[in-house]
C-alpha cells in the first residue's frame, strides 16, 4: 500500500508545539489500497517518514501481541458492521520503547453506503488534556437525570427538554451508555455527543447535533469547544455550510486535533424553509403524512478529517405537521453483519413515522422514539431531538 497521490489534499496542516507530536491523523483508502498519515503519527510510532504509512494489515504487528485482538476487532466493526471505533491500546516502537495511545476512527461511506475508507485520530494518552470551562459541561451534554419535559430555557438547550421556539415544537433527551442517569451538575461531561437549539437574530433558529470521538474530560472539552464554535459562527449570519468550513479551520488551528460529526439546520420560520450541511453526520428524518424518509444528504466529510474542507448545502420547505428527528449515531443497538449504515435511514427509525406525524406535540414524538430504541443497556451513549412544525 503507497501514498494517495498528494493531490488529493493535506491530512493535516503544521502544527505549532504540542499539537503534532503526540497526536496524529490517518486514513487507509479501501478502493485505492492508499494510506495517508499525518507527521504526528510517525513521531507516535518512531517511524521514519521516508518509511512511508503503515498499512491496516501491518498496524497490529506494530503491537504487543495481547494488544492485537483488541485492535483488530475495533477496526473490524469499523469497517464491516459501520460502527465507530475508541479503542485504546501500546504501540511497540523501533528502538524498543513503548507509547500507549487511543485511536479513535469513523468509517467513510460512499453514496449507496458501502465502506469506502476510514478515518482515524491517534493520541497518546498521557498527552495534555485542556480543561473544559465553568459551566460549558451542561451547555455542551445535557444532564440525563433531569425530567424530558422542562421549558427549553431560551433557545439555549443547555437540558433534556421541550418547549415552542417560533413555529417550531422542540424536544430532545440525552441517552446515556447503559441507561444510566449523569450525575446532577457533571451535565453528561464524559460524552462527546450534544444537541443544540439557538434562537438567530431576525427570527431564525438553529438546530445542531454533533458527535465527537472519544470519553472522558477530554471529549467534554472539545465538545465545549466545537459547539461554542457552532453557536459564535452561527451569529455572525454564515449558513450551516460556510458555518461547518470555518468550525473546520478552527478546530484545525487547535493544539489537541479532534474528529467530529456535526449536522446544523437553519430554519426560517416565515417561508418554513429549512437549510442544513452536514460533516459526516447521519441526514435528518422528515416525516409527512405518516411515512418517513432520510433526506438526502449533501456532500461533507467529518471535521478534523481534511484540511479546508468544503460543505455543501440542501434546502427543505417543511409543511405545518412536519416531524423532524435529528440525531447521532448509538439511537439503536447496531445490527451484526448488517455492514455499514447507508444514507436511507435507519429502517427502525423510520418505522416509526406514522406514530411520529400522529403525536399531538414533539414531546410526545420524542417518547415515541425513546420508548422504540429503550433507555437501558445501550452500547453507547445518543441524542435525539425532534422539531414539529405547528399546524
Amino acid at each position: 500500500m503507497g501514498q494517495l497521490d498528494e493531490a488529493g489534499g493535506a491530512l493535516e496542516q503544521p502544527r505549532s508545539a504540542g499539537g503534532g507530536a503526540g497526536t496524529g491523523r490517518a486514513e487507509w483508502d479501501l478502493l485505492t489500497d492508499g494510506a495517508r498519515w499525518s507527521p504526528g503519527l510517525y513521531t507516535i510510532f518512531g517511524r521514519p517518514p521516508g518509511d512511508g504509512p503503515l498499512t491496516l494489515d501491518q498496524l497490529p504487528s506494530w503491537l504487543p501481541a495481547e494488544d492485537q485482538p483488541l485492535l483488530t476487532a475495533a477496526v473490524t466493526g469499523c469497517l464491516v458492521d459501520g460502527r465507530a471505533m475508541d479503542c485504546e491500546f501500546r504501540v511497540l516502537r523501533p528502538d524498543g520503547s513503548r507509547r500507549a495511545v487511543r485511536m479513535a476512527g469513523e468509517p467513510v461511506v460512499d453514496a449507496e453506503g458501502g465502506t469506502v475508507a476510514m478515518w482515524a485520530l491517534i493520541q497518546e494518552v498521557d498527552a495534555p488534556v485542556p480543561a473544559a470551562p465553568v459551566g460549558a459541561r451542561r451547555a455542551a451534554v445535557p444532564v440525563a437525570d433531569r425530567p424530558a419535559l422542562v421549558p427549553w430555557p431560551g433557545g439555549a438547550g443547555d437540558g433534556p427538554g421541550a418547549g415552542v421556539l417560533g413555529t417550531l415544537e422542540l424536544a430532545a433527551r440525552f441517552l446515556p451508555a447503559g441507561g444510566g442517569g449523569a450525575p446532577e451538575g457533571d451535565g453528561g461531561a464524559a460524552s462527546g455527543k450534544w444537541y443544540d437549539a439557538l434562537d438567530l437574530p431576525g427570527g431564525g433558529l438553529l438546530l445542531s447535533v454533533g458527535d465527537l470521538s472519544g470519553q472522558g474530560p477530554g471529549a467534554a472539552a472539545d465538545t465545549a469547544t466545537v459547539l461554542g464554535g457552532v453557536r459564535g459562527i452561527a451569529l455572525t449570519g454564515a449558513g450551516p455550510g460556510p458555518l461547518l468550513g470555518h468550525l473546520g479551520q478552527l478546530l484545525d488551528r487547535g493544539t489537541q486535533p479532534v474528529l467530529a460529526s456535526v449536522l446544523c439546520c437553519r430554519y426560517a420560520p416565515a417561508a418554513r424553509m429549512m437549510t442544513w450541511a452536514q460533516a459526516g453526520h447521519p441526514a435528518p428524518l422528515l416525516c409527512r403524512d405518516g411515512r418517513g424518509r432520510a433526506l438526502p444528504r449533501p456532500s461533507g466529510t467529518l471535521l478534523g478529517a481534511v484540511s479546508d474542507a468544503f460543505y455543501a448545502e440542501r434546502a427543505d420547505r417543511l409543511e405545518p405537521g412536519d416531524v423532524l428527528v435529528l440525531h447521532t449515531d448509538g439511537l439503536f443497538p447496531a445490527i451484526p453483519g448488517a455492514g455499514a449504515p447507508d444514507h436511507a435511514g435507519d429502517p427502525r427509525l423510520l418505522a416509526l413515522a406514522a406514530r411520529l406525524t400522529s403525536a399531538a406535540s414533539a414531546a410526545e414524538a420524542l417518547r415515541v422514539i425513546t420508548e422504540a430504541c429503550g433507555e437501558s443497556d445501550r452500547a453507547e451513549d445518543a441524542c435525539v431531538l425532534v422539531a414539529r412544525v405547528r399546524p
